[in-house]
């Protein structure tokens, strides 16, 4: 299977690739696996060096974030792989992968070739009977731009009893485990690196259906995640990534005209969310909500073709597919509603 390079980004994670790392071994398939290090300082690299020698290792000398790490890594493969890889998995380092995980995935890759990117079944490590947080079963995003999943709606999460073991177009694939087809992670230009992490891979799912390929969910297919590998779920460095780069998301990708209308709305929405922080203390996270509208509104004065405003009028010239966001608010369907599982909406 060397159509395949799973590729693992590192940052200080030397206790999860020992944990982790020979299960990927052993379950490869006859994929090539590279483990590329955004210059950690815990011996990771030692680590690899020493103890998975059928592990190739791509050393990084700065951390480049989730974008930008496997935008350098990715590429460095497709320069100097003998044979050219068809498709990357970029899987996280606190990823337990379970036998047979990978076949699935290609098959459905070759079968469907508008497919540009895939996830399987995420399922919690600490409690795997549940969907986990960051993927669960193929994500959505509703018409404000927040994300769910199929098995997670905010902080609930469902009880997999089978009901996601279908495979199907979501509109975007985890990236704690993402297949991705090489050709078009790279035609597209890869990740943004300005979003540094988090919601990167939305933004990518969303441009590549804006090029007519299609994003999808693997039921056959399941691993284990850990989560908050690298920031805590209530970091507010975490919290500040998720609101710039979500602003952002929607200013690049929502088609037609003027986006404002909808995005003085989702900036209102955002200011409502403070207000249960405010009555927790939680200050910190209250200042992340602020910086991160600033740094949007920062990110939109550069006037170069990498700022916001170049990269909309790009993609609005070389776009050919519309594609509809879930119709209803999540936010109210949960909050105001009641609805706790995706099969409710």
């Amino acid at each position: 299977m060397s159509s395949l390079a799973v590729v693992i980004l590192n940052y200080n994670g030397r206790g999860f690739l020992s944990r982790f790392l020979p299960a990927v071994v052993d379950h490869a398939d006859g994929a090539i696996i590279y483990v590329a290090d955004n210059g950690s300082t815990d011996g990771s690299v030692a680590l690899l060096r020493g103890q998975f020698p059928a592990v190739q290792v791509i050393e990084l000398p700065v951390n480049e974030g989730y974008a930008g790490g496997y935008n350098t890594a990715l590429a460095h493969i497709r320069d100097t792989a003998p044979v050219p890889f068809t498709y990357y998995c970029l899987l996280n380092s606190d990823v337990a992968v379970t036998p047979g995980w990978i076949r699935p995935v290609l098959t459905l890759l070759d079968t469907h070739p508008r497919v540009a990117a895939c996830q399987p079944k995420l399922l919690a490590y600490d409690q795997p009977t549940q969907f986990e947080y960051a993927g669960g079963a193929g994500g959505y995003l509703d018409w404000l731009g927040f994300a769910f999943c199929r098995g997670r709606l905010f902080d609930t999460l469902e009880t997999d009893t089978g009901q996601y073991n279908d495979n199907r177009p979501v509109f975007w694939a985890s990236g704690a485990c993402l297949f991705v087809r090489a050709s078009v992670f790279h035609q597209l230009g890869g990740f943004d690196p300005a979003f540094f992490a988090h919601m990167e891979e939305i933004d990518w799912c969303w441009r590549a259906q804006r090029h007519s390929h299609e994003i999808w969910t693997c039921g056959e297919s399941v691993v284990h995640h850990v989560g908050a590998g690298t920031l805590a779920k209530t970091n507010p460095k975490k919290t500040y990534l998720n609101y710039r780069n979500s602003l952002a998301m929607l200013y690049k990708n929502l088609p037609g005209g003027s986006p404002w209308g909808l995005l003085l709305l989702r900036l209102m929405v955002d200011g409502l969310s403070a207000g249960p922080l405010l009555l927790r203390g939680e200050w910190a996270s209250i200042w992340a909500i602020l910086r991160a509208h600033f740094a949007f509104y920062g990110w939109l004065s550069r006037s170069d073709a990498s700022g916001l405003r170049g990269q909309r009028s790009q993609l609005a010239q070389t776009a050919t597919t519309a594609v509809p966001l879930f119709p209803m608010s999540i936010i109210w369907q949960y909050f105001a509603k009641g609805k706790r599982r995706f099969s409710e909406l």
